[in-house]
């Protein structure tokens, strides 16, 4: 009997040993959720409020409503029956003043847009880019490597790798550029002969 009280002694002891762990492990698990809690729900009061503020600005720029446009109307949004009462001459000079202020604004908004074209027709063509590359090169290029230097020397340009190889092929095919193949890779050259760039297929390879 002897043994038998001692093994079942251990056995409680064990698993009280592991209720007590269990409960530590859940007091932390909900202490460390509860900070969350908190946290997330700071952030949803913030975004209550910058949802009201936002709604009021849509409001008063579309004309939808007449109710204060201020920047801090999402703090007196309680107050705006009161605002009447006591100065209506103010206020709506104000709304006024308010509701012609957005429209300078788009006007200055489109006047780059009608510079954009004379900047954008001044820069070269994909196909311009590559071939000049090409031309400088001692040694064939593959069209990884052309990519990339085009890349490196026009940050300002979106150049894809794919583009720049369906352009390559392309000028491959009307003999501005050679193609030699070295194992499983392609390489390019520029053409000794290559006519003169003058086809507007190959300039519609940049928007491809």
């Amino acid at each position: 009997m002897s043994e038998v009280e001692s093994a079942t002694t251990e056995l409680k002891t064990q698993y009280a040993a592991q209720v007590a762990a269990d409960l530590e492990r859940n007091a932390k698990d909900q202490e460390r959720i509860g900070a969350e809690v908190s946290v997330l729900q700071e952030q949803l009061l913030a975004l209550q409020r910058d949802h009201a503020l936002l709604v009021n600005l849509q409001q008063a720029l579309s004309g939808e409503s007449p109710a204060d446009a201020s920047p801090g109307s999402h703090e007196t949004v309680t107050e705006a029956p009161s605002v009447p009462r006591q100065a209506s001459a103010e206020p709506t000079q104000a709304r006024q003043k308010k509701a012609a202020a957005p429209k300078p604004r788009k006007t200055s908004a489109k006047s780059p847009d009608t510079k954009a074209p004379t900047t954008g027709a001044k820069q070269p063509t994909l196909v311009e880019l590559i071939r000049n590359h090409l031309g400088q090169q001692s040694e064939p290029r593959s069209s990884a490597e052309i990519s990339t230097a085009l890349a490196q020397a026009h940050p300002d340009r979106d150049i894809k790798p794919k583009v720049v190889r369906t352009t390559v092929e392309g000028l491959v095919a009307k003999g501005h550029v050679q193609r030699t193949k070295q194992g499983s890779s392609v390489y390019y050259t520029a053409s000794e002969t290559a006519p003169a760039d003058t086809s507007p297929e190959q300039k519609d390879l940049v928007t491809a």
